[in-house]
């Protein structure tokens, strides 16, 4: 095995050891998964981990283990979150399509990209804004590697409307307005706050 690889499968394996330990006392299931003949090589190794609900939260949570890989500076690199009310085997899906897109766009805090259909099926959200995992809190967003630290960033369903909402006015202004209001961002019901 090449010192790459190594190194590659000791980030995965730290990522989920430290999920694990976060989400101690919930149920975590990690799906290895296959972008498909030739996208395989943008995220080698990636797996999806699946949490349900438990002591720490009520919902479940979806996070990518192997995005550092593929895409880290000088050991820094960016894992994913996202959560949901249910378990949504199209999440997985979703997530590991962010892991494919973020190895070739670099995602990184505040960024947006759009899904091209609803998060789920009926939801009003199409884009996800890169945010911080509020939900869970800074101990899960700081994961010591080997060989570096991955910063596990939630992605936040967003609409159209909302998406142009922070173009214009910034970010900042978008997370008031979702406080504001006291959105449910496991809700793919929720209204647009815009």
């Amino acid at each position: 095995m090449d010192p790459d690889s190594k190194a590659q499968q000791a980030a995965v394996q730290a990522t989920a050891a430290h999920v694990q330990a976060f989400f101690v006392g919930h149920d975590v299931e990690s799906i290895a998964y296959d972008l498909g003949s030739g996208r395989r090589g943008a995220v080698p190794d990636l797996r999806v981990m699946v949490v349900g609900p438990g002591p720490r939260s009520g919902a479940w949570a979806y996070v990518t283990a192997g995005c550092w890989s593929a895409v880290n500076v000088d050991g820094h690199g960016i894992e994913f979150v996202m959560t949901s009310q249910r378990r949504e085997p199209a999440l997985v899906d979703l997530i590991a399509m962010v892991a494919f897109y973020h190895a070739a766009h670099r995602l990184d805090h505040w960024h947006t990209m759009p899904i091209g259909e609803p998060w789920l099926p009926g939801a009003t959200c199409d884009h996800l804004l890169v945010s911080l995992p509020y939900l869970h809190g800074p101990n899960l967003e700081r994961c010591e590697l080997p060989a570096g630290h991955a910063r596990l960033l939630w992605l936040l369903p967003i609409t159209s409307a909302e998406l142009a909402f922070r173009q214009q006015r910034g970010t900042e202004a978008l997370e008031q307005r979702f406080d504001d209001v006291g959105i449910d961002p496991t809700d793919p019901l929720r209204l647009s706050v815009v």
